[in-house]
C-alpha cells in the first residue's frame, strides 16, 4: 500500500509548489478572535476582531500573558472558536490542525503526540509535554497499553502547541515540544450558564452523541465557581467479522492440533466509545492582588474493540483470514477503562512588586485492559523451540485452546510542585526564576494469559502426552523432569491465568531550578534567555517472565527469604524480582543531572511585524534496563544515556492592516543518542532501551489567515525532513555479559540496523491543512456560515529499522474533506457537519501485535474517522 518513492517525491513537490503559490492569499485556523483568560482585558480589546478584522489570541506559552504574535519560538494557539468551529472533541481532532504534529498509537487514550518528527520508539519519560494550565501529565507506559488520556475538549480557553524543546520552562518531558489545554476560568460578580447537544454517525457505523454543558456561578463579590460536565458516546464503525484459525502444534498429532473460531465475538461496529467527566474550579480573591484558585477534573473512558483494522487479506503461512476495509478477526474480547483525576491548586499574588506564582498538583490514573491477543500466539506457533509453550492439557487430557489474552491493570500517581517569582515590570529587564519538584510512580501489571491455564494437569514438547508409564515433561523453558509413574505437575501460569507475567514499580523524582528572563537591548531589539539546572532519578523493580525463569533463573530472586528462584505460582504480592535486589542500587537505579538552555533575538520592526531567532536545547533522561530473559538464561542490558536535542529557528510573524496575517519558520535541530526500544526473538517478548544514534531535523513551518469581509481563508503547514545521521549500530549478545552495541557498523559487515540517512518513522515529510469560511447576515438577528476543510499528508515510514520498516510497510499519503453549516441567532446556534466527506482511508500508523520480524503478517493500520456526519445544537446564557 506505499506509494514508490518517485510518486511521493512528485507528490510532495506539487503540494509544496500548491503552498508556496497560495500562501500569500490565505490564512491559518490557528488564531482566531478569542479573549484569553490570563490576559489584561485592555488587551484584548484592541484586537479581538470587533471592527471586522482579524483576532488575536493572548498566550502563556512563556509563563506571561502575550500575544501569540509576540512569542519568539515557533508555536500554534487554537482558540475556542477554533475548537468549536471543527468538531474538536479529543487529541486525533486536534491533532489534525497541527502541520508540525504527527502520533502514532491504537485508539482513544492510546496515543502519543510528537513533533517535528522526533519520535522515540523507548525510554521510560515522555518527548511532549502534556499539560492542563500549569500541571504536567504523563502517559502511562504499560507495556500492552501506552498514550496519554484523552482529554475532552470542552469549556477551554484554547489549545497552545510549543513546537521544539521546551526544556528550560518545561522540563525532561518536552524534548519535542508541548501541548497545554488551558481552561476557562471562573469570573467573578458574572453569571454564565451554556449546553450543547450533538447527535453523530459514523456513515457505516452506529449513531453516537455529545451532551456538555457549564455553568460560572459568583457566589460573593470575591468568590465564583465554575463547573463543567459531559457525556459524550461514540458509535463503532469496525466490524469484528468470522474467521478460523487452526494451530498445528504437533504436526499431524490430532492431541497437539487445536481448530477455534471467534463466532463468540462477532459483532458489527464492535467498536464503541463511551465517555463522561466533570470539571469544578473555584476563584477565591482573598486579597487586593492574590488569588487562589483550586481544580479539579475527572474522567472516564471505555473503548471497546480495536481502532486499527485488518488491511492485509493473510495473517500467516497456515492460518488465513481475509482482510478488508474496516474489518478485524479477533478472538478475544478488547475493552480498556481509563480512569483519572487531576487536581490542583493555583497561588497568584504579589510580594511588593514582585509578581509569584504556586502550582500544586496531583494526578492518577489507573487503567484496566482486555486485550486479544491471539495473533501473537499465531505467530510464535510457527517457531519448533515454542511448541511446549501452546500445549496445554485439561484435566480430561484433552489440549485447551492455546490462544492467549492480555489483562493489564495498570496505576499511576504524580505529585508536583512549582513556584516562580518575576521580578516589577518597572525594572529595565525582567527575570523569572523557579524551582520545580515531582514525584510519579507507575504500578505496571500485565498478564499475558490463556484460558483455564491455572487448572491443567500438565504440558509437553513435541505432541508427547501419557496419562502414565515414564513421562518425561518440561517446564516453560525445556527443563526435563521425569517420575517413574505418572505425569508430575507443574503450575504453567504464574499468577491467574498469566503464563507470561509482567509486574514492576517505577519511581521518578525529578527537581530544577530555572530562570528566563528579556533585556531590551535597543528599542524594539529584545533578548531572552533561560536556563535550568536539572537533577532525576528513577529507580525500577519488578518481574517479567515465565514459570521456568521464575524456577530457575539465577536472575529470579524471592524476597521473602532472599533467595534464588521463586515458588509458582506467585503470591498476591510483588514478591519476586528479576534481578538481585541486593544489588538494586546498582542495577536498576538510574541518577542523572544537567542543564538545558535558550537563547532568542527579536526584533519588533514594527507593531505588528516582527522577525526572531530562537536557540533553545532539551533533553530526556536516560534509565536503567532489567535483564533479558534468553532461552532460559537472564542476560543484563546495558543502561542507556539521556537524549539531547538541539534547536536553531528562525521565524517571522507578520500582520497587515489587521486582515492577513502570515507566520513562518525554517529550522535545524540536531538529535543526539537517541533512545529505542531494541526487541530480541527468543526473549519471550522482551527487550530494553539502547541508544540508536543521532539524528537531524531541517524544515519548514507556516500558517496564514486572510479576511476578505465575510470570506476567511486558512492554511497552516509542515514540511519535515528527519533522517539519521550516522550509522544506527546493531546490538549483539555477548553470552553472559549480556547485550553491547557495535561501535562501528558497515553495511558490508551486516551490522547495521539503519544507515546513515534513513528516514525517521510516523513523521510525514508534509502535512497540511487549508479552510475557506463564508459568514453572512440572514437576517437583521440571524447569521449563518458555510465552511470547507481540506487536510493532506504525505506518507511516512513505520519503524527507525530498515529491515523492520520493510516489513511492516509504509503508509500512503492522503487528502480528507469537512464541510459543515451553520446559523447562530441571540445566544444559540445549530450546525451541520460532515467529516471525511469522500469517505477515504487514510492511514496514520501501522502496528503489529509483537515484535516486527515475528508478526509482520498480522500488522493493523489506523486509520483517520471514516465518513462522520452529526448535527449539534448550544445555548450559551
Amino acid at each position: 500500500m506505499s506509494i514508490p518513492s518517485r510518486s511521493r517525491k512528485a507528490c510532495m513537490v506539487s503540494l509544496l509548489a500548491t503552498t508556496a503559490i497560495i500562501t500569500p492569499l490565505l490564512a491559518p485556523a490557528t488564531a482566531l478572535a478569542e479573549e484569553a483568560s490570563d490576559a489584561p482585558a485592555a488587551a484584548v480589546g484592541e484586537a479581538d476582531g470587533s471592527q471586522g478584522g482579524l483576532g488575536d489570541i493572548v498566550v502563556t506559552a512563556t509563563r506571561t500573558a502575550e500575544s501569540v504574535q509576540k512569542v519568539p519560538i515557533s508555536m500554534q494557539a487554537l482558540a475556542t472558536a477554533k475548537l468549536e468551529q471543527r468538531q474538536i472533541k479529543s487529541m486525533s481532532d486536534f491533532a489534525n490542525l497541527l502541520p508540525s504534529v504527527s502520533f502514532d498509537g491504537l485508539g482513544p487514550g492510546r496515543q502519543n503526540p510528537y513533533f517535528r518528527g522526533i519520535v522515540p520508539a523507548g525510554g521510560r519519560y515522555d518527548a511532549t509535554g502534556y499539560y492542563i494550565d500549569d500541571m504536567p501529565m504523563m502517559s502511562l507506559s504499560a507495556g500492552i497499553t501506552s498514550g496519554f488520556p484523552d482529554i475532552h475538549v470542552y469549556d477551554l480557553e484554547r489549545v497552545e502547541a510549543l513546537a521544539g524543546p521546551q526544556g528550560t520552562l518545561y522540563g525532561a518531558g518536552s524534548l519535542a515540544g508541548t501541548i497545554r489545554f488551558i481552561t476557562k476560568k471562573p469570573v467573578l460578580g458574572k453569571f454564565e450558564l451554556g449546553y450543547d447537544l450533538e447527535v453523530n454517525k459514523y456513515d457505516a457505523g452506529d449513531f453516537g452523541g455529545v451532551a456538555q454543558g457549564y455553568v460560572n456561578i459568583p457566589a460573593t463579590d470575591n468568590l465564583a465557581i465554575r463547573a463543567m460536565g459531559f457525556y459524550r458516546h461514540d458509535g463503532g464503525y469496525i466490524d469484528n467479522i468470522p474467521g478460523t484459525l487452526t494451530y498445528n502444534l504437533g504436526d499431524d498429532n490430532p492431541l497437539t492440533s487445536y481448530t477455534m473460531t471467534n463466532e463468540e465475538f462477532v459483532k458489527d461496529n464492535y467498536n464503541p466509545l463511551y465517555s463522561y467527566g466533570a470539571r469544578i474550579q473555584a476563584l477565591w480573591e482573598v486579597a487586593p492582588g492574590w488569588e487562589i484558585t483550586p481544580q479539579i477534573t475527572a474522567q472516564e473512558q471505555i473503548a471497546y474493540g480495536y481502532f486499527n483494522y485488518d488491511a492485509s487479506t493473510e495473517i500467516t503461512g497456515d492460518h488465513q483470514n481475509p482482510g478488508g476495509d474496516l474489518v478485524v478477526h479477533d478472538y478475544e474480547e478488547t475493552r480498556q477503562l481509563d480512569r483519572w483525576f487531576q487536581a490542583s491548586l493555583a497561588i497568584h499574588g504579589h510580594i511588593g512588586d514582585f509578581d509569584l506564582v504556586s502550582s500544586t498538583g496531583y494526578y492518577k490514573r489507573r487503567i484496566k485492559l482486555i486485550n486479544d491477543y491471539t495473533y501473537y500466539t499465531v505467530a510464535y506457533d510457527q517457531f519448533s523451540y515454542y511448541e511446549n509453550y501452546l500445549q496445554f492439557f485439561d484435566r480430561n487430557g484433552e489440549l485447551i485452546n492455546p490462544t492467549q489474552y492480555t489483562k493489564g491493570n495498570s496505576f499511576q500517581d504524580k505529585f508536583n510542585q512549582e513556584i516562580r517569582l518575576t521580578t516589577p515590570k518597572s525594572w529595565p529587564f525582567d527575570v523569572t526564576v523557579g524551582g520545580f519538584y515531582q514525584w510519579q510512580k507507575n504500578k505496571i501489571n500485565n498478564d499475558y494469559a490463556t484460558h483455564g491455564l491455572d487448572d491443567i494437569i500438565g504440558y509437553t514438547a513435541g505432541g508427547s502426552y501419557s496419562e502414565g508409564g515414564n513421562t518425561t515433561t518440561l517446564d516453560g523453558f525445556g527443563i526435563p523432569i521425569e517420575d517413574g509413574g505418572t505425569m508430575i505437575t507443574l503450575p504453567a501460569a504464574l499468577r491467574r491465568e498469566a503464563f507470561y507475567l509482567s509486574e514492576y514499580n517505577l519511581t521518578m523524582k525529578d527537581s530544577a531550578i530555572f530562570a528566563e528572563g528579556h533585556y531590551e537591548i535597543v528599542p524594539n531589539l529584545t533578548l531572552t534567555a533561560g536556563i535550568r539546572y536539572f537533577w532525576t532519578e528513577s529507580a525500577l523493580i519488578g518481574w517479567g517472565g515465565i514459570a521456568g525463569k521464575a524456577r530457575y533463573s539465577s536472575s529470579a530472586w524471592y524476597f521473602p527469604t532472599m533467595s534464588v528462584g521463586c515458588p509458582v505460582p506467585f503470591t498476591d504480592r510483588l514478591d519476586c524480582v528479576s534481578t538481585n535486589p541486593l544489588a538494586a542500587d546498582k542495577t536498576n537505579r538510574y541518577k542523572e543531572d544537567g542543564e538545558t538552555h535558550k537563547l532568542a533575538l527579536t526584533w519588533q520592526f514594527e507593531p505588528s511585524k516582527m522577525v526572531y531567532f530562537n536557540y533553545s536545547t532539551g533533553f530526556r533522561p536516560g534509565g536503567a534496563n532489567s535483564p533479558v530473559s534468553i532461552r532460559g538464561t537472564a542476560v543484563p542490558a546495558p543502561s542507556y544515556k539521556a537524549e539531547t536535542l538541539t534547536n536553531f529557528e528562525f521565524g517571522f510573524k507578520t500582520t497587515w492592516a489587521n486582515i492577513f496575517r502570515l507566520n513562518a519558520a525554517v529550522y535545524y535541530e540536531q538529535w543526539k543518542d537517541i533512545q529505542y526500544g531494541v526487541q530480541v526473538v527468543g526473549a519471550a517478548g522482551g527487550g530494553f532501551t539502547g541508544n540508536a544514534g543521532d539524528a537531524r531535523v531541517y524544515g519548514v513551518e507556516f500558517d496564514a489567515d486572510l479576511k476578505l469581509g465575510d470570506v476567511t481563508i486558512s492554511t497552516s503547514g509542515a514540511y519535515t525532513d528527519a533522517a539519521l545521521d550516522g550509522n544506527f549500530c546493531a546490538y549483539r549478545i555477548v553470552g553472559e555479559a549480556g547485550f553491547e552495541k557495535y561501535d562501528s557498523c558497515t553495511e558490508e559487515d551486516g551490522n547495521v540496523a539503519a544507515k546513515s540517512g534513513t528516514r525517521l518513522p510516523r513523521q510525514p515529510k508534509f502535512k497540511g491543512n487549508t479552510s475557506v469560511r463564508y459568514e453572512t447576515y440572514l437576517s437583521d438577528e440571524l447569521s449563518g456560515y458555510v465552511q470547507g476543510v481540506a487536510y493532506y499528508q504525505t506518507g511516512a515510514t513505520q519503524d527507525l529499522n530498515e529491515t523492520y520498516a520493510e516489513l511492516l510497510g509504509d503508509t500512503s499519503g492522503f487528502t480528507s474533506f469537512d464541510l459543515s453549516f451553520g446559523v447562530k441567532k441571540d445566544g444559540w446556534g445549530a450546525e451541520i457537519f460532515v467529516q471525511n466527506v469522500f469517505d477515504k482511508r487514510g492511514w496514520l500508523t501501522k502496528n503489529t501485535f509483537c515484535q516486527i520480524q515475528v508478526c509482520e503478517h498480522s500488522s493493523r493500520v489506523y486509520p483517520i474517522k471514516p465518513r462522520f456526519m452529526g448535527i449539534r445544537f448550544g445555548q450559551k446564557f
